[in-house]
C-alpha cells in the first residue's frame, strides 16, 4: 500500500516549526487547514489506512511493538523528540515533545494505539485490511479502491473500515495531520505539545499507574486532552469533562453436583439458574435503579454548571430509539444525558444449561452471571464491592472467592462465588476549571458548536491522569457515534477525521493565549 510514503511527503513539504508571524485568528486557522486538507485528502486517507494495516490487538506483544515503532517514526518525521517509555511490565508508551517558539503553556495529548480483539469471521472485510466504503442502508456499501482515489475532495460520508479506525488510530492520525496542515500554512503553534500514546488501554491499562509515576516530571503540563470516544449523536463536536468508573463481577450459583432430571428432582433440588435469576433481579429494578442498600450514598450531586450543561445537550433520544429499534427506554423515557450521570448495573451475560436444540429437561449444576457496574463520582470499586456483598449476605448467601468442592456444596446451602474485577473509579473535571474553559472557548472561536457533557457514558482511566499529575483533564473525542467501536466493521467517517484535524489545529494555535 502507498500510504506511508505519501503521508511523509505531505508532512515534510515544509518545516514543522514555522517562524514567528502574528498568531492567526481561529477562523483563519480553520480555513487554511481546510484548504490544505482539501488538496491532500487521498494521501491522508491512505496514510491512515497504512497505520490501520498493522495488527494491534493489545495482548499480542510483537505486533504492539511494531505499532509503537511506526508511530515513533511518524512523530519524528514531524520534528518531535520521541522516546519509547518503559511500559513497567506492559508495552511501551510512545512519548513525544514538540516545542513552540515563545510558548509558555504545555498540553498533553493522550490516545491509545492498541485495539480490541477481532473475530475476522464477523467482519465484512478483513479487520487489518483497511477498506474505504461508500455509505449504504443497513451497513457497509460499495468499496472505493484506495489506490484509485480522485485527486480532489472525497465524499465526507465515505467511511474507512478497519480495527482501530475510530478507537484510536484515527485520533492519532488526525493530530499528526493537524501538525502537517499548520506547517504547510506556515502557522505557529502557541503551546508546547506532548504526546502520551498508550499500548494497552484495551487490556484495562494495568501498568498505566506505574508508567505515570515513573515519568511524573516528564509529564508536567497545564492540562491533558484525552482523545478517545465518540462525538455527540447529533454529529456535533463534543467535550467531556469526566468519565464513569467501572468494575465487573462474575456471580456463580451452585445446585447439584451433576445435572438432574427435572421431572424426578424438580421442585426439590434447588435450581441454580432460578436462584441466580432472583439474585440478579434483586440487584436492580426494571427502570435501572440499583436496589443495593446505600448504593447511592456516595453519588455526588451535579453542580450548577453541570446541570446547565445537561440542559443544553441537544435531544437525541427519539432518533436513537428509532436507530436502535427501541419502543421505549428505561425510567419512563428519562433523557440519556441525565442517565449517564448516574451509576448503572449492566448484565453482560447469563449462562446455565442449554437452550434451543441444546435444551435438556434437567436442573443444571451451576449458573453464572457476568455484570458490570458503571460508577460516578464519588463512588469507588471498593465501596461498590462492600455494599453488594453486604446485600447478598443479607439474602442469606454464603459468599466464596473460589469454586467450592463437593464437601462444601454438601454442607453449605445458598452458595455464591464472587469474582471481582479490579476496575477503577470515576473522575470529573469541573466545567469552570480554567483549562476546561480555555479548551472549550478555543474550539468555539474556531466555529465548532460544542456539546458539553459532564461525564462520558463509557469508562476510561481518566482518574489516573488527574491523580498522578494533579492537572485538569478534558476529553476531546473525534469518532462518529455509530463507529462500531469494539465490534466488527469498526469504521471512521471521513468528515469526522476532517473535523478532528481542524479541532487539533485550532487548539495547537489558539490555546496558549487562553491559558496565559
Amino acid at each position: 500500500m502507498r500510504g506511508l510514503p505519501l503521508l511523509l511527503a505531505v508532512c515534510c513539504a515544509v518545516p514543522v516549526l514555522a517562524g514567528d508571524p502574528a498568531p492567526a485568528t481561529p477562523q483563519a486557522v480553520r480555513a487554511a487547514v481546510r484548504r490544505w486538507r482539501g488538496q491532500n485528502e487521498a494521501a491522508l486517507v491512505r496514510g491512515l489506512a497504512d497505520l490501520l494495516a498493522l495488527p494491534n490487538v493489545a495482548s499480542d506483544r510483537a505486533t504492539i511493538g511494531r505499532n509503537a515503532e511506526r508511530i515513533q517514526s511518524l512523530l519524528e518525521a514531524r520534528g518531535a523528540r520521541v522516546r519509547l517509555l518503559d511500559g513497567q511490565g506492559g508495552p511501551p508508551v510512545v512519548y513525544a515533545e514538540l516545542d513552540a517558539p515563545g510558548a509558555r503553556r504545555t498540553v498533553v495529548v493522550y490516545a491509545h494505539y492498541d485495539g480490541q480483539p477481532v473475530d475476522a469471521r464477523e467482519w465484512t472485510s478483513p479487520p487489518f485490511t483497511p477498506v474505504l466504503r461508500a455509505p449504504a442502508a443497513g451497513g457497509a456499501g460499495q468499496v472505493i479502491p484506495l489506490d484509485a482515489l480522485p485527486p480532489g475532495p472525497l465524499d465526507p460520508e465515505w467511511r474507512l473500515y478497519g480495527r482501530s479506525a475510530s478507537d484510536d488510530k484515527g485520533t492519532i492520525a488526525a493530530a499528526l495531520f493537524a501538525l502537517d496542515g499548520l506547517a504547510a500554512a506556515g502557522l505557529t503553534r502557541t503551546v508546547r505539545v506532548k504526546f502520551f500514546l498508550e499500548g494497552e488501554e484495551e487490556a484495562g491499562s494495568p501498568h498505566l499507574r506505574a508508567v505515570l509515576a515513573a515519568n511524573h516530571a516528564l509529564l508536567e503540563a497545564d492540562g491533558w486532552l484525552l482523545c478517545d470516544g465518540p462525538v455527540h449523536q447529533t454529529r456535533r463536536p463534543q467535550l467531556y469533562f469526566g468519565a464513569r468508573g467501572v468494575t465487573g463481577l462474575t456471580l456463580t450459583a451452585y445446585g447439584p453436583l451433576r445435572p438432574l432430571h427435572s421431572g424426578h428432582y424438580g421442585n426439590w433440588a434447588p435450581n441454580p439458574a432460578l436462584v441466580l435469576a432472583h439474585v440478579v433481579a434483586g440487584l436492580r429494578d426494571v427502570d435501572g435503579r440499583i436496589l443495593v442498600a446505600g448504593f447511592y450514598d456516595d453519588v455526588r450531586p451535579p453542580s450548577a454548571a453541570e446541570r446547565a450543561a445537561l440542559a443544553a445537550v441537544p435531544p437525541v433520544d427519539a432518533a436513537l430509539r428509532e436507530e436502535y429499534g427501541l419502543a421505549a427506554t428505561e425510567a419512563a423515557g428519562a433523557a440519556l444525558a441525565e442517565r449517564i450521570m448516574l451509576p448503572a448495573l449492566n448484565v453482560r451475560g447469563l449462562q446455565a444449561g442449554g437452550v434451543g436444540e441444546h435444551a435438556a429437561n434437567a436442573i443444571p449444576a451451576e449458573a453464572t452471571a457476568s455484570i458490570d457496574f458503571r460508577l460516578v463520582p464519588d463512588q469507588t470499586p471498593q465501596g461498590v464491592r462492600a455494599r453488594v456483598e453486604a446485600h447478598l449476605r443479607a439474602q442469606g448467601f454464603t459468599l466464596l472467592d473460589h469454586a467450592p468442592g463437593a464437601a462444601e456444596r454438601r454442607t453449605t446451602p445458598r452458595l455464591l462465588r464472587l469474582q471481582w474485577e479490579a476496575g477503577y473509579p470515576p473522575a470529573r473535571t469541573p466545567l469552570d476549571d480554567p483549562f476546561a474553559r480555555a479548551v472549550a472557548a478555543t474550539l468555539e472561536e474556531a466555529g465548532a458548536p460544542l456539546v458539553r457533557v459532564p461525564t462520558l457514558g463509557g469508562s476510561i482511566p481518566m482518574y489516573l491522569f488527574a491523580e498522578a499529575t494533579g492537572r485538569p483533564v478534558v476529553g476531546l473525542p473525534i469518532a462518529n457515534h455509530d463507529n462500531n467501536q469494539h465490534a466488527a466493521d469498526e469504521n471512521l467517517r471521513l468528515q469526522n477525521l476532517w473535523d478532528a484535524i481542524e479541532a487539533y489545529a485550532a487548539l495547537f494555535t489558539g490555546l496558549g493565549p487562553k491559558l496565559d
